[in-house]
């Protein structure tokens, strides 16, 4: 009966799909999205007062962002739970257009991010888009 279930135990562990790492690990808004933020996007959008009126610096971005509604879509900036609901990850990605929004890809400058850093603003918001 033990060897049943270690092998019924064994059967299911190898079913489930493994967690890529940015499930695996809980991103940090302030260690590793802000950083992003404060390098590639306060530059044009430091105060509010600018094209989208947002403050992106460290201690604006959060307020500026998450719950906060878009001028461009109608969508959520970030709709916390929901990457594809949320604007900034869809500016980020190119993909604003077909999310009834208009403008440019964000940043500006340099645009795109890496993937890389693209899935981390993509898991942040899975996660719940913490201020953490």
């Amino acid at each position: 009966m033990r060897r049943l279930i270690a092998g019924i135990a064994a059967a299911m562990l190898l079913a489930m799909p493994a967690a890529s790492p940015a499930q695996a690990e809980e991103v940090s808004f302030a260690r590793q999205i802000v950083p992003i933020l404060k390098r590639r996007c306060a530059t044009c959008h430091l105060t509010g007062e600018e094209p989208g009126s947002m403050a992106l610096h460290p201690r604006g971005a959060y307020g500026s962002i998450v719950n906060a509604p878009s001028e461009q879509a109608p969508l959520l900036r970030v709709a916390p739970g929901k990457p594809d609901e949320s604007y900034l990850y869809h500016k980020l990605r190119g993909t604003q257009l077909e999310v009834e929004g208009k403008g440019e890809p964000m940043p500006l400058e340099g645009w795109p991010l890496p993937d890389s850093e693209i899935a981390l603003f993509r898991a942040w918001i899975e996660q719940g888009a913490r201020d953490n």
